[in-house]
């Protein structure tokens, strides 16, 4: 019997960490794994301030210490001075997987023009996946239905835990052998 995955979801926010915002992001990417994942996993949400120190700390330690396999990190990631979460990956991933970025946008840029402002990108930590998404649950939606159906098997090759879809929202893709 395989292990539950455990999926770690980070908002970054400033705002959000104080409480002077409602944090929309991490809810509606939990509420997107738990209609798509089908096999045994946890998922466990976290909220931390912007900037690069406290986002690299933060990624290192749910990686390493926390162990998770699949951390999606929801914020700091468009122009704005203190959106640093892209430069807070770099410092921590040991491979990027930029193909998620451009393919997130292009699925956004279908539906709002300022999708080409977001810095997204994905890399691999170990045997941890992180990829980074935007905060409204629609767009969540949006980037992760572009790019899901590539995550299953990439855990499956970095030796993180196997999960499994609904094939009636994402079908996985995982070669024949």
């Amino acid at each position: 019997m395989t292990r539950p995955a455990h999926i770690a979801i980070v908002t970054v926010s400033d705002r959000a960490s104080r409480g002077e915002y409602e944090d929309k992001g991490g809810p509606g990417a939990e509420d997107w794994l738990r209609a798509t994942i089908t096999s045994p996993m946890t998922i466990t949400r976290t909220i931390i301030p912007d900037g690069r120190e406290i986002v690299a700390e933060t990624l290192r330690n749910v990686a390493d210490r926390e162990h998770a396999d699949l951390i999606l990190i929801t914020g700091g990631t468009g122009p704005a001075p203190r959106d640093q979460t892209p430069e807070a990956m770099a410092d921590v991933m040991e491979k990027e997987l930029p193909g998620f970025g451009e393919e997130m946008r292009r699925a956004s840029l279908r539906e709002v023009p300022t999708a080409i402002l977001s810095r997204q990108t994905a890399g691999i930590r170990g045997q941890t996946l992180m990829i980074t998404i935007p905060g409204k649950p629609s767009a969540i939606a949006t980037c992760l239905d572009a790019v899901f159906a590539a995550v299953p098997y990439c855990l499956d090759l970095i030796g993180a835990a196997r999960i499994e879809t609904d094939p009636a929202r994402i079908k996985a893709f995982r070669p024949k052998a």
